[in-house]
């Protein structure tokens, strides 16, 4: 297989991940042991975005200026799953909160599987735009 049929197949899971995050947090009860900001949120849906835009710029032309900004925009889409994969952390005291389950999952396996999936893909990406 290819290295740029590869590319493209995680980019569109990247865009996937991106949209259902999206969906996932933008309940007021999401699930997690914690809650996440909407700041936070709202970062990794734009960066995200715009990470998704660039990138298919650059897969379809060769500019390596939009390479650069398309990589840096995953690169912080990533940082900032990875943030938001910080409310399942386990709560400690007296007032701590028990785990939110919601209709997508039980626990933080999605969430897990799909921001690990997306910061293995990005250093994909990476490689990608290294090698070309």
């Amino acid at each position: 297989m290819q290295p740029e049929y590869v590319v493209y197949v995680l980019t569109a899971l990247a865009a996937v991940v991106v949209v259902l995050t999206r969906l996932r947090l933008s309940k007021q009860a999401a699930a997690g042991r914690h809650s996440v900001g909407a700041g936070i949120v709202n970062v990794h849906t734009a960066c995200g975005v715009l990470a998704l835009v660039t990138w298919v710029v650059y897969l379809v032309g060769t500019n390596d200026l939009v390479g650069v900004v398309g990589l840096a925009f995953w690169w912080l889409t990533t940082l900032a799953g990875l943030l938001i994969l910080l409310r399942w952390l386990p709560s400690r005291g007296r007032h701590a909160t028990a785990a939110r389950d919601d209709t997508w999952s039980e626990g933080p396996g999605l969430s897990v599987l799909a921001h690990i999936g997306m910061f293995v893909g990005v250093l994909v990406f990476t490689w990608f735009y290294v090698a070309r």
